[in-house]
């Protein structure tokens, strides 16, 4: 029994990992990996009476460099290595499993950590002494510099080839077919193709768009260059987008140059579109070019981010809108409509709120309660009290560390008392204590949608927040309104306009301009002043009737109704 017990410890899976950098001879009936695999094979048999048994799973990588871990046969033989399928990895040398020693320190941390190995049947070392582990590394570090030099010297090679005007591969453009002199290697000028590329850049310069060139070459059934790549594949021979066009109507190759990173080389080949035009097409690109505005950083603008909640405890995340001009317009998104999900029908919970008006909310709530002295109004130093920000359908929760704003050994109940005496002056605000060590204020609010924006308001309709917000299009209307009514000889009253026969206006538009001119004086110097209410705008002006009375007016408009507006 015990003899069994120890013949299944010592039984050892083996996995054989080949390994070749290009696709040379590997369609030959008996290639390098084949070589590999039967060197690896023998190793394995002549290890038998330790246990060493082959598993049947391949892991071959054809055509991939041993500098990069993005190989297919490599992750699937780590993945079984992860999940305890393989004791022993055996390769023929130490180069095939890698080159470079970082990701060589990142495989053996894997194999460590399923307790596996790995040989090379070539190299004989022991990782399991210091000595082995560094006649290892001292291996690999000259497998990374043999790879380093070697693609040293072939970018060295292709850019001395380019600036001799060779063509060094890849996908040959349209109008050209690959080299037959190997010597200059000169791309060779196809004419019915190169006919196509210089009606393609003359149609270019008459429409000036590349949309417009698009669809044309659809209907007149032009496609991209079509060809069979040396796996046999058929290539091309579609409808061109508009990254392709952009590319052929940018290649340099067409007016015989060969371009080598920011450089460009005289060509062994020959043009097939002239300067003349090749330059013209070019200056039509740059200018069509859209000049993309550099916009502020986005989630920097946000301070409240991962403080802000619903009121259902679902993260408001934010986000960010944009105007035809450049406006950035900031929220605070709610988890289902940043999922895409819909509002369900009868739910008034509150999922997005301007990132202004409740920043604003909360710097304006918070700074009175803050002892002089004891702390600053810049956010770092609001947020040692502000915990977290609630938003509910009525009201914006503020929960606040007790502690920082009462102090640690102060008569929390004192102190809380003569604080709810101020908050509930002007019945603005209340405060609940269900934490022990938080303070909740609860701030009433409404949530107000007018003229395509969204406000914060108190519930009798007041901004929660006092600020100028001057209205541009209804000021620069007001100032019209009034350069239409003297041009109009009109210095009475609204009546002259309302009732006269308007004859001395030019049109109906002004007439109904001319009458922001008559609003009451208080009213006017709050619209320049940005202090009129929330939603009140040009659209909202022209859309009702004005009455006469200027304390009609105000109630109509939203102003307080207790006579002259306060500046």
């Amino acid at each position: 029994m015990s003899k069994a017990v120890d013949t299944v410890r010592r039984s050892l899976r083996c996995a054989i990992y080949t390994r070749k950098s290009s696709e040379e001879g590997l369609d030959q009936a008996f290639n390098s990996l084949h070589a590999q695999r039967e060197a690896c094979e023998a190793y394995i048999k002549s290890q038998a009476h330790e246990g060493w048994k082959l598993i049947p799973t391949a892991y071959d990588d054809g055509g991939f460099s041993g500098g990069t871990m993005g190989r297919p046969a490599l992750s699937r033989l780590l993945g079984d290595v992860d999940a305890g399928r393989i004791d022993v990895i055996v390769v023929y040398k130490v180069d095939r499993l890698t080159r470079a020693l970082a990701d060589f320190a990142k495989i053996v941390d894997r194999l460590d950590a399923a307790n596996a190995s790995f040989v090379s049947v070539t190299q004989a070392f022991n990782t399991t002494s210091s000595m082995g582990r560094l006649t290892l590394n001292v291996l690999l570090s000259f497998a990374q510099f043999e790879r380093e030099v070697t693609g040293e010297r072939i970018r060295d090679k292709l850019a001395a080839s380019k600036a001799k005007g060779m063509w060094m591969g890849g996908s040959v453009p349209l109008g050209y077919d690959r080299p037959t002199d190997l010597t200059t290697r000169a791309l060779v000028v196809n004419e019915p193709e190169a006919e196509q590329v210089r009606l393609m850049f003359r149609r270019y310069l008459e429409l000036g768009s590349v949309s417009l060139l698009r669809t044309w070459l659809d209907a007149a059934g032009l496609r991209s260059k079509a060809y069979v790549s040396t796996s046999g594949r058929s290539v091309g021979g579609v409808s061109f987008n508009r990254g392709a066009l952009f590319h052929l109507l940018r290649n340099r190759v067409y007016v015989g140059e060969i371009v080598h990173k920011e450089k460009h080389h005289p060509g062994a080949h020959s043009p097939i579109v002239d300067r003349e035009l090749f330059d013209a097409v070019q200056a039509g690109l740059t200018a069509n070019t859209r000049q993309h505005v550099e916009r502020p950083t986005r989630v920097s603008t946000m301070p409240l981010r991962g403080r802000i909640f619903d009121a259902e405890a679902r993260p408001m995340s934010p986000t960010f809108g944009h105007g035809n001009k450049g406006q950035v317009y900031r929220y605070y998104v709610s988890a289902p409509l940043q999922q895409g999900q819909r509002r369900p029908p009868g739910n008034d919970a509150i999922l997005r709120v301007p990132a202004a008006a409740i920043e604003e909310l909360v710097l304006e709530r918070v700074k009175p309660l803050i002892k002089s002295g004891r702390l600053g109004s810049s956010w770092p130093t609001i947020f040692e009290i502000v915990q977290r920000i609630e938003v509910h359908p009525a009201a914006v929760h503020l929960c606040l560390n007790r502690a920082r704003i009462f102090g640690v050994h102060a008569d929390h109940d004192a102190e809380l008392a003569r604080l709810q005496k101020r908050l509930t002056t002007g019945d603005r605000a209340i405060v609940d204590t269900t934490a022990d060590n938080q303070l909740r204020l609860i701030v009433p609010i409404r949530m107000q949608l007018r003229g395509g924006r969204t406000w914060i308001t108190s519930p009798i309709g007041a901004p929660s927040v006092e600020r100028a917000r001057p209205d541009p299009v209804l000021i620069k209307a007001l100032r019209s309104a009034h350069k239409v009514a003297a041009r109009a000889g009109l210095a009475g009253t609204m009546s002259e306009v309302l009732i006269g026969d308007g004859q001395s206006l030019g049109s109906r538009y002004e007439r109904r301009l001319c009458t922001l001119a008559f609003l009451a004086p208080d009213i006017q110097s709050a619209i320049i002043e940005g202090r009129q209410p929330p939603g009140l705008n040009l659209q909202r002006l022209f859309r009702g009737e004005i009455p006469l009375d200027w304390a009609a007016q105000r109630t109509g408009l939203g102003f307080p109704v207790n006579g002259h507006i306060a500046p």
